[in-house]
């Protein structure tokens, strides 16, 4: 299984929200605070299990008849699936072949009936809980924020894990999933 996701295109919190909490008004450092904050949004993604902004996923997998878990959450729309068979090139899967769910929790599903000579399907989607920064959850943006204000402050080497202040920030949106 092959997990391809496109950079996101708007930042999970604007440049400007972070140097108005570290109160910096020249342009100086706004690469290193760019970084931070790319590394910030970037924890609070593996720490909550979720993608911020939306962006597109390609993801291929095995075919089989059961239903099958997408790996990036949450889902907001699944817009392709092709088959790929052992030679020759992709193709489109007709639409009576296959089934889609998202459910409640974002969880995307997918489950091929008809193969036909594809063995793996490669399957197009988008993830995201917010189409912009804008709609990213208060607590998560606070968190990025704090969290991308710490690395400034201590600009020798990153954490580990985020501070408990901004873990507690974080904390009510993680997602676990047990395999």
């Amino acid at each position: 299984m092959t997990v391809t996701m496109q950079s996101a295109v708007a930042p999970a919190v604007p440049l400007g929200d972070l140097k108005d909490y570290l109160r910096i008004s020249l342009a100086d450092d706004d690469g290193l605070l760019g970084d931070f904050l790319v590394a910030a949004a970037d924890m609070a993604e593996r720490f909550t299990g979720q993608i911020l902004v939306d962006r597109g996923v390609d993801e291929v997998m095995p075919i089989t008849r059961e239903w099958q878990r997408l790996s990036v959450r949450p889902v907001r729309s699944v817009t392709a699936l092709f088959g790929l068979p052992a030679e020759g090139s992709e193709f489109a899967l007709p639409v009576d072949s296959y089934a889609i769910d998202i459910d409640r929790n974002g969880d995307g599903w997918i489950r091929v009936s008809q193969p036909g000579a594809a063995g793996r399907v490669h399957v197009s989607y988008r993830a995201g809980i917010a189409t912009d920064s804008a709609g990213v959850p208060d607590a998560i943006r606070h968190g990025i924020i704090r969290l991308a204000g710490e690395y400034y402050a201590r600009r020798e080497g990153l954490e580990a894990q985020p501070p408990a202040a901004v873990a507690a920030l974080w904390r009510p949106w993680r997602r676990m999933r047990l395999s």
